[in-house]
């Protein structure tokens, strides 16, 4: 096996083309060079979704459900929900006690959220401290390399910052420092312009129909000085065209960058022709989720959470013989 890749994902919705091409599609190339450790990282959705009533466990399979369908692989990865294993918890409370809390408060992705309105009122102590849970998820299983964008990386160099902490306090080097593996795909952009979120309702979902696409991609803003369908645009300026990018081939995207430049093109024949490139990607994934029954993801979350939690104890009991003299 290859180096040790540790990830995780919220259980908060369904998934939207966004985190197909932003995480999942990444997932599956390292599942195939590295010893990944996929998690259902359903305690970090409580950092702000605490109020919400979510069905954590109904979510957590769904969410298994679509991992699976997509391609992620059991025989290769192991798969388990956070809640699963409380080592994780566990871990977290101890480097929760020696994290300053100036170095949460510094970090940039909190004061970003913060200034959102809807974040504004949730200034919980899990919200605060989700990085050294972040941490603490990584950690106990020495993950080496963690796959993130460019915005993350103060998370984990902060988690960095709390391993050199741990092995100053203590005296002793149990952690690996995990390294940051990033990620060359950009976000996808929702059909609105705005980030693709299912509270913005401009998401393409995983499960969406054919006609669900279409209708979708149909209202999807584009070149917004393409009046005619004469009229010269600005693909690079559309919606559209990011979609064609991530979806259709490099022919087709060339052919269409080029009709559209030189008015050859209308924008509701290049949104059918991404609607249809988009099914021959989602499709598949729809036929396959539907053939996944809940019983046989928590077959798989279950060996993945043993796999797991044996890794996660061994490391909890060198952590607590070293803080505790246990």
């Amino acid at each position: 096996m290859g180096k040790r890749v540790v990830s995780g994902m919220r259980p908060t919705g369904k998934l939207h083309l966004g985190h197909y091409i932003g995480v999942l599609k990444n997932w599956l190339k390292l599942q195939k060079e590295f010893e990944p450790f996929y998690f259902i990282a359903d305690w970090h959705a409580l950092s702000t979704k605490y109020d919400e009533g979510l069905n954590l466990r109904e979510l957590s399979i769904q969410l298994a459900r679509e991992w699976l369908a997509v391609g992620i692989d059991p025989t290769t990865v192991t798969l388990f929900r956070q809640s699963e294993v409380k080592e994780h918890a566990e871990l977290y409370l101890l480097l929760n006690m020696i994290t300053p809390i100036s170095w949460l408060e510094r970090n940039p992705t909190y004061k970003d959220t913060l200034s959102q309105p809807e974040y504004r009122e949730k200034n919980n102590a899990g919200f605060l401290t989700y990085p050294v849970l972040q941490t603490a998820d990584i950690i106990l299983y020495d993950g080496e390399l963690v796959p993130i964008g460019e915005d993350q990386r103060p998370h984990l160099e902060l988690a960095r910052e709390i391993i050199r902490r741990f092995h100053y306090l203590f005296k002793v080097k149990i952690f690996t420092e995990p390294k940051e593996l990033l990620t060359e795909t950009p976000r996808l952009t929702g059909l609105d312009g705005r980030k693709m979120s299912k509270s913005y309702n401009n998401a393409i979902y995983l499960e969406d129909t054919p006609d669900q696409i279409w209708e979708k991609v149909r209202r999807a803003i584009t070149d917004p000085k393409r009046i005619k369908k004469s009229d010269p645009g600005t693909p690079e300026v559309c919606i559209v065209y990011q979609y064609h990018r991530n979806f259709s081939s490099v022919e087709e995207v060339a052919e269409i960058g080029e009709n559209c430049r030189k008015g050859k093109i209308g924008c509701v024949q290049c949104k059918r022709w991404c609607a249809k490139n988009i099914e021959k990607v989602v499709g598949p994934i729809r036929e396959r989720k539907e053939k996944i029954s809940p019983a046989e993801v928590l077959e798989i979350l279950e060996e993945g959470g043993r796999r797991a939690k044996e890794i996660a104890a061994a490391k909890m009991a060198q952590v607590n013989q070293i803080v505790l003299h246990q």
